[in-house]
C-alpha cells in the first residue's frame, strides 16, 4: 500500500488522540502512559493525560492511583499502566534479565519485611539495613535497599501501592494468576506497543523491540510475530518515501480531525519516535532537559506545539505568580490567521488551569 507523508501525519494524531473520557477509560484505552520525574511544568504523565482524561488536572493519576488500581512497571518505556497490560509482561524471564538481576540475600530480607510491615516507602529500610549504597540502573549510586525494592517490583515480587510527594511506596505482589503462553504474550504486547505508537516505521519498531528487551526479556522473536500478525490479518502496513509502516488493522482514516492547539509532553506518543517525528513533520526535535544550556536550540523542556496535525513549533512553559509564561517557538514563523490565535488562547488557559487545580478544557 503506498502512503503519503500528509495521511501518516493526520492519522498518527488521529490514532493517539480521541475524544477525552473518564480517567480510568482513558488509561485502559492507552494501555500504558510513559512516566518522567521532570516537573516543568508538571510530569510527563500528567501532560500526557490532560489530553485525554476530561477536566484532568496536574497530579490526579498520583491521587487517584490506588483507587483506579494501576500499576507501574517497564514496557518500552517506565510508566503507568492496567493490570491486564502488566500481566503480558510476567514472569519475567531470570535468565535474560540484564542489570535486575534474581533478588539476592538482601531482598530476600527486604521482601520479608516488606511482608510484615505492609507499604513501606524507602526510607523505612534504613534504620533496619543501614544505608550502604549500591550502583543503579543509571550508573549513579543509590541505597542498596532501594535497589533490593527495585528489582523484587521488576521480577514481580512487589508492586507500587502509590507514590508519597514522587516516591514509590511497595506492597507485597499478587501473583498473576493463569499467565499466558510466550507466544500469545508477545502476540499481545506487539498489538498493543504498535497501537500505541501507530502508524510506527520500521526503524522505530526495531528500537522500540529493542527496549522492550528490558520491559519483556526472554521473549525474543518479534520479527517472527510480526509475520504473523500481518499474515493474520491483525496489521496492516504501507510505504511512504520509501519507508514501511506498520498500524493495527480496521485504522480509521475517515475521522474528523479537530483543528486545535495542543501542547505536547515529549514522551507524548504523538512525538514518541523521534525518527517518524522528523519524517512526518519535516523537523529535528529534542528534548534538552539534559543539554547544557548553552547547547540548547529549543529549550530545557520544550513540547511540541501541535496544530491540527502539524507540528509547528514548540512550547516552554510554566507558572509566575500563578499565571502562565509560555515562551513559544516557530519552526516557519508564527501562524498569523485567526483561528491559530483563537485555538493558542484556549490551550494556554488549558494549561494554565490545569497546572493550577481548576481542571481542564
Amino acid at each position: 500500500m503506498k502512503l503519503t507523508v500528509a495521511v501518516l501525519r493526520r492519522q498518527a494524531v488521529l490514532n493517539s488522540l480521541h475524544p477525552p473520557t473518564g480517567l480510568a477509560r482513558a488509561i485502559a484505552a492507552a494501555g500504558f502512559v510513559q512516566a518522567d520525574p521532570i516537573r516543568a511544568p508538571a510530569r510527563a504523565q500528567d501532560l500526557i493525560l490532560r489530553h485525554r482524561a476530561v477536566g484532568y488536572r496536574a497530579g490526579d493519576l498520583e491521587r487517584r492511583f490506588a483507587r483506579l488500581g494501576l500499576e507501574e512497571d517497564f514496557l518500552y518505556a517506565y510508566g503507568f499502566m492496567p493490570r491486564d497490560t502488566a500481566r503480558l509482561l510476567h514472569p519475567r524471564d531470570p535468565a535474560t534479565s540484564g542489570r535486575y538481576q534474581v533478588p539476592g540475600d538482601l531482598a530476600t530480607e527486604v521482601l520479608a519485611f516488606v511482608r510484615d510491615r505492609g507499604p513501606t516507602h524507602p526510607a523505612d529500610l534504613a534504620e533496619r539495613f543501614g544505608r550502604e549504597r549500591a550502583v543503579n540502573g543509571w550508573g549513579g549510586f543509590s541505597k542498596a535497599t532501594t535497589r533490593a525494592l527495585q528489582s523484587l517490583h521488576y521480577h514481580g515480587l512487589l508492586r507500587i501501592a502509590g507514590r508519597r510527594d514522587g516516591v514509590r511506596i511497595y506492597e507485597t505482589a499478587p501473583c498473576f494468576a493463569g499467565s499466558l503462553a510466550p507466544e500469545e504474550r508477545r502476540r499481545r504486547i506487539a498489538l498493543l506497543v504498535i497501537g500505541i505508537l501507530a502508524p510506527l516505521a520500521e526503524a522505530g519498531l526495531a528500537g522500540t523491540f529493542a527496549l522492550l528487551a528490558r520491559g519483556a526479556p526472554g521473549l525474543g522473536g518479534w520479527r517472527g510475530t510480526i509475520a504473523e500478525l500481518l499474515k493474520s490479518g491483525e496489521l496492516e502496513s504501507g510505504e511512504a518515501d520509501g519507508q514501511r509502516y506498520y498500524w493495527p488493522a480496521g485504522m480509521d482514516r475517515r475521522q474528523n480531525l479537530r483543528r486545535t492547539v495542543r501542547l505536547l509532553a515529549p514522551f507524548d506518543p504523538i512525538v514518541w519516535e523521534r525518527r517518524r517525528f522528523e519524517h512526518l513533520w519535516g523537523w529535528e526535535y529534542r528534548l534538552e532537559a539534559y543539554t547544557p544550556p548553552s547547547q540548547r536550540r529549543f529549550g530545557y523542556y520544550a513540547m511540541p506545539l501541535l496544530w491540527g496535525d502539524e507540528v509547528i513549533g514548540w512550547g516552554n512553559v510554566g507558572l509566575s505568580d500563578g499565571r502562565l509564561d509560555a515562551q513559544l517557538g516557530f519552526v516557519k514563523g508564527r501562524q498569523r490567521n485567526a483561528g491559530f490565535r483563537l485555538a493558542l488562547d484556549a490551550e494556554l488557559a488549558a494549561m494554565e488551569s490545569f497546572l493550577i487545580g481548576r481542571g481542564g478544557r
